[in-house]
């Protein structure tokens, strides 16, 4: 009688008219042995499976669903490229600039978080981690820069009609054409350009200044070299490490006209403080040397065609339109010398943009 109560309470309850009692084999015993049934007895295999069918579910939508993405990007892409293909040009170009500007930030991360687990110094780095550094801070810089002018409301309809009509002052190398890259760097080259006789006629109205008489001699002979459309060699300056490591010639002492044409000799903005001229002016002329000193130990053998010329380019030369063997050569030079200075001769390795790309053989006139 009481059996079939508790019979009917666990029904009322909600529970399954299943048994009270199970039989079951313990492992060890030859008699089955009588007790309550288990969770697993009255609903068999039904948890197990409830929790394999969720995580499958769950993976066979998140499959599902990126599958169907997939489809629906690239119909829409053949979409714009058969409708629209000049908007199709620019739309896939900024997808891949996008990309290659998030492959370039996860290297960047990846090259911090190596010196700061082997307690590294930037220029400790190799040259290529060195390189990537130097060229991601410069572009995350413009890219800052561009992200603030766009916080206005309605700004950023504006300034995606801006990068539109000025990429070469608003846009990153990774959203540039092949051949708005090649335009551009000549471009940017005539503006160096531009500031190459003034930065002569500077170092001319301070020959004078000089004490030495070899030292204002090999000076004057140096500028006329160049003035007649001559190359000089490492040989050309070296005597005049002396001459750039004090005055008048030393970074200590260059006047405001002549910081401000090292400054677009350099391609930084020139429309500054004489104080901070002076700092970016040593700044980057520091991790130039830094840069040479780890290519020299990398070795120029090492570097691909394209390596080579960026180096160049970024070290004065216009290596556009050079054939591979001779800015090869002029970058050997150029760390000869570069490699062979103190960090008092810095001066020296700036003028050097000027003095040794300003009349190089085979470049263009």
């Amino acid at each position: 009688m009481a059996l079939s109560r508790v019979c009917w309470r666990h029904i009322s309850l909600g529970g399954p008219p299943g048994p009270l009692f199970s039989l079951r084999l313990q492992p060890g015993r030859r008699s089955p042995a009588w007790g309550p049934p288990r969770l697993c007895d009255l609903f068999p295999c039904r948890h197990s499976r409830l929790h394999l069918s969720s995580k499958v579910a769950v993976k066979s939508v998140f499959s599902f669903v990126v599958t169907k993405a997939k489809l629906v990007n690239e119909k829409y892409n053949r979409f714009l490229e058969r409708r629209f293909p000049r908007f199709y040009l620019v739309y896939s170009l900024f997808l891949q600039g996008f990309q290659m500007l998030w492959a370039d930030a996860k290297k960047a991360r990846r090259i911090k978080a190596f010196m700061a687990q082997q307690k590294l110094m930037f220029h400790q780095l190799s040259y290529r981690d060195m390189e990537h550094m130097r060229q991601f801070r410069r572009d995350i810089t413009k890219c800052l820069f561009l992200g603030i002018i766009s916080i206005p409301p309605f700004a950023n309809y504006l300034i995606f009609l801006l990068m539109y009509l000025f990429p070469r002052q608003l846009l990153i190398r990774h959203f540039w054409t092949s051949k708005q890259q090649m335009e551009f760097l000549d471009i940017y080259h005539a503006f160096r350009k531009r500031s190459h006789p003034e930065i002569l006629s500077c170092l001319e109205k301070a020959t004078p200044l000089v004490s030495d008489e070899a030292l204002r001699w090999h000076l004057t002979q140096l500028c006329n070299k160049v003035r007649n459309g001559a190359s000089p060699g490492v040989d050309d300056l070296q005597p005049l490490r002396e001459c750039f490591s004090d005055y008048p010639l030393n970074m200590v002492y260059l006047s405001t006209a002549h910081m401000k044409a090292l400054s677009r000799a350099m391609l930084l903005t020139p429309h500054l403080p004489s104080v901070l001229l002076r700092y970016r002016l040593r700044n980057h002329i520091t991790v130039l040397h830094q840069l040479d000193k780890a290519l020299k130990r990398l070795g120029i053998g090492q570097l691909t065609a394209q390596e080579i010329k960026s180096a160049c380019y970024l070290r004065g030369l216009d290596s556009t339109h050079l054939a591979e063997e001779k800015c090869q050569k002029w970058l050997k030079d150029w760390l000869q010398l570069s490699c062979s200075l103190r960090s008092s001769e810095m001066s020296l390795l700036l003028h050097a943009v000027v003095l040794l790309s300003t009349s190089y053989p085979g470049k263009r006139r």
